[in-house]
């Protein structure tokens, strides 16, 4: 099959980075290569080391970065690994970093991975075809609360209680199989006027089943505090969110780390002595363009954030 993947923010990526044709880059979310291509092709006498936990991103990387592989390490791993895998790929420090988080396109579009509410398919859901929890499990074996929680908690989901409590119900009978059983239980759930609107009424309840399969939340903090702890001094961390969640998430941890001393404001000098670890470049986050939201309508929930790592903070 073959797949058309468009790297979302592309530009402003390659811009963020601020790329030196000797210096050391980190794409910690390989997908289809197409941000680490345009990486790549900027590099000389430096490296990048491409990582994704799903073997089909390593497996088709090797085909699309050949031009390129004497720069390119590819690592199959999570990225929240980070802090052993730098260290194995023989790099000290990085001179910048990009994550592009969430689902790919090839992800989405190959049917029998179980991400799509479009298609028919095993209920999947894994980036990471050899981990043991897929969606399946989580729907047949959680609790009702645990469901619940899940559904409102990732999914953002008002219907929550509403349709753990019809996923649970179904199962009594038989195990829910499939994604397209899943969309109908989904939808019987809810009320007529919530099946009217506009996004596809499965589309929240298939988000939270699959952030908590891949464990994408609990992964994003120490990922993001190994990725500034492993750059240089006046390296850049660009990441990209597709959901609320994910960018609150990266928000607060960007803002934390570049707020330096914790003191309360009535203490006259600072007892804490930190010091901010990065400077924000982007106080609003970048957003596509309309040009790039005519040409892929999957960037419209797209927002870039990037931050610079402070040069009195050594790795």
């Amino acid at each position: 099959m073959e797949y058309t993947h468009k790297p979302v923010l592309l530009n402003e990526c390659i811009e963020a980075l601020n790329i030196r044709p000797d210096g050391v880059y980190v794409d910690g979310t390989l997908g289809r290569a197409g941000h680490s291509g345009e990486i790549a092709q900027r590099l000389t006498t430096g490296r990048l080391i491409c990582i994704d936990r799903d073997m089909a991103a390593i497996d088709a990387a090797r085909e699309r970065l050949a031009p390129w592989m004497d720069r390119v390490t590819l690592v199959h791993s999570n990225f929240s690994e980070l802090d052993g895998v730098l260290p194995q790929a023989g790099a000290a420090g990085a001179d910048g970093m990009l994550f592009d988080l969430g689902v790919s396109s090839p992800q989405l579009d190959d049917a029998s991975r179980g991400f799509s509410y479009m298609q028919d398919a095993p209920l999947d859901m894994r980036m990471d075809a050899s981990a043991p929890l897929t969606a399946r499990g989580v729907v047949n074996e959680w609790p009702y609360e645990e469901l619940r929680r899940i559904l409102f908690e990732y999914g953002e989901e008002r219907y929550a209680p509403a349709i753990a409590k019809a996923i649970v119900r179904a199962r009594e009978t038989a195990p829910v199989e499939t994604t397209l059983e899943l969309v109908d239980i989904i939808k019987g759930a809810m009320p007529p006027a919530a099946l009217r609107e506009k996004q596809h009424p499965a589309k929240r309840s298939f988000q939270a089943i699959r952030i908590a399969v891949n464990g994408e939340l609990d992964a994003l903090p120490p990922m993001l505090k190994a990725a500034v702890d492993h750059l240089n001094p006046g390296g850049r961390l660009a990441v990209i969110t597709f959901h609320s969640l994910e960018d609150r998430i990266v928000k607060r941890a960007m803002q934390d780390m570049a707020r330096g001393c914790t003191c309360p404001p009535e203490f006259p000098v600072c007892v804490c002595g930190k010091k901010p670890k990065i400077r924000l470049l982007t106080r609003k986050p970048i957003i596509p363009g309309a040009a790039e939201l005519e040409e892929n309508p999957r960037a419209r929930s797209a927002k870039l954030r990037v931050a610079e790592k402070c040069e009195n903070f050594d790795i």
